[in-house]
């Protein structure tokens, strides 16, 4: 499917839409902020990656196989009394966004990553991750976050933790092109499973999750059993080289982060993706 990793030709909804947005000279709508974490595991045969698939009723990337990650929220940027780990202009730094826009982004992925699977990157200190989200407890406040009841920062207020900043590493910056009818202005970022804690399959937004080795799921979209969107997959390719997750949170210290926004080529009336 995603092999040439320049350009892409699109069929389908995707095609259909881009075809439709150029024809009809459309007005773009605006991206918003989202964030996506790349939840990594070591295995006796390398690093897994946790992937989900999305329901086919979601209004974007229906049945598509997607890493933990969503929308952020109004209330991710209040969370500055609850960090430890690098500095929100750190990571501004690192993401080409300001300090509180950073700081939002970062929020999100956490938050999303426990609405999503059920773990944590957070701990009561600076030192410590929380050991254990399975319990009924947990469970309530994960549901309450995914609803919108609950904050996220009365959320970690309420439990006296802090967010662990320093177990996330900036990977990538991706934009949704611009004739899609939802649009998000996606920060991706890379971490490794904490100690004591499981990924469950909890979310109401995916039908099916798997721990997978990068290889193997590249060699799945390859061979057309399962989709993702270009960012995914590429994601997914680039943890290939990697012995452990160590070596890949290494990585994202060095790793330049610059925003790719595909754009669409059309030829013969087929709509080429392209990425650059």
């Amino acid at each position: 499917m995603v092999r040439d990793l320049k350009s892409q030709l699109m069929s389908g909804r995707m095609a259909a839409e881009a075809l439709s947005f150029l024809r009809e000279r459309r007005t773009p709508v605006e991206s918003r902020p989202a964030s996506t974490v790349i939840l990594l595991r070591d295995t006796a045969a390398g690093p897994e990656v946790y992937l989900l698939r999305r329901q086919q009723s979601m209004a974007f990337a229906a049945g598509m196989t997607v890493f933990p990650g969503g929308r952020v929220d109004a209330t991710d940027s209040s969370i500055a009394d609850s960090w430890s780990g690098p500095s929100p202009e750190w990571f501004g730094e690192r993401l080409g966004c300001s300090a509180e826009t950073a700081a939002a982004y970062v929020a999100a992925a956490v938050r999303e990553t426990f609405e999503e699977s059920g773990v944590l990157l957070a701990g009561p200190d600076a030192e410590s991750v929380v050991s254990d989200t399975s319990g009924d407890d947990w469970e309530a406040d994960r549901v309450a976050l995914e609803s919108r009841e609950l904050g996220f920062a009365s959320f970690l207020h309420g439990r006296g933790l802090v967010l662990r900043a320093d177990l996330l590493g900036a990977w990538a910056h991706w934009i949704t092109p611009e004739f899609e009818p939802r649009r998000y202005d996606t920060r991706f970022f890379v971490a490794a499973l904490p100690v004591g804690q499981v990924t469950r399959d909890v979310t109401s937004e995916s039908d099916q999750v798997a721990w997978m080795s990068p290889a193997d799921a590249v060699r799945a979209v390859e061979a057309g059993d399962t989709l993702m969107l270009p960012p995914t997959y590429l994601c997914c390719r680039d943890m290939i080289p990697y012995d452990t997750v160590a070596d890949a949170l290494a990585a994202a210290a060095d790793r330049e982060i610059r925003p790719i926004q595909p754009t669409v080529r059309v030829e013969n009336d087929q709509a080429y993706l392209e990425m650059t």
